[in-house]
């Protein structure tokens, strides 16, 4: 769990960093890219590992709902973090949708795995998203909105999150895992 923990801890202060502490952020210039790269990518690393060698301490059941909820939820999640929002008619006026999509993704892995590594993984997560979120729109009050797209840009998108959807399911099945029920 140590190491699920520092993987989270670094995760936020790698996204934080650019906004918390602009001007240490500007010092490191073009070489802060691949520094903040590199941390997050060991914190997904630090996170995984964590994750996965966590004992598993039961804390709630999963409801007969939960993997339908799931699903639709991930699937929502895929759709907000593609440019589909940016580039579509319906929700083109979101301010954070790949923010949203990963509060959406977050909340329904922790409907779904009732136990202290998933809730403190998947929790972490959503926490760091609102926290994001609030930092974001501090920062930079000013937003302007995108231009409304098309309805066929958001019906692509959808399609696409769709077919991800299925590939990722397919994949969490390698792993033992039915994300599609029973």
């Amino acid at each position: 769990m140590t190491l699920l923990v520092i993987g989270l801890i670094i995760w936020f202060a790698a996204h934080l960093f650019k906004r918390v502490m602009p001007d240490a952020r500007a010092r490191l210039g073009d070489k802060g890219k691949g520094l903040i790269a590199l941390l997050l990518l060991l914190s997904v690393v630090l996170m995984v590992l964590g994750y996965r060698a966590a004992e598993y301490t039961h804390l709630w059941d999963t409801p007969a709902w939960g993997k339908p909820v799931n699903n639709v939820l991930v699937l929502f999640a895929l759709y907000f973090t593609s440019p589909g929002p940016k580039k579509g008619a319906i929700f083109y006026g979101l301010r954070h949708p790949m923010l949203i999509g990963v509060a959406l993704w977050a909340i329904a892995h922790i409907l779904v795995n009732g136990d202290i590594a998933s809730a403190v993984l998947f929790g972490g997560l959503w926490v760091w998203t609102l926290i994001e979120i609030r930092v974001i729109n501090r920062a930079e009050p000013a937003w302007e909105p995108n231009p409304k797209g098309t309805i066929a840009k958001d019906a692509m998108f959808l399609a696409i999150s769709v077919l991800l959807l299925g590939v990722i399911g397919a994949i969490h099945m390698l792993f033992g895992l039915n994300a599609f029920g029973g």
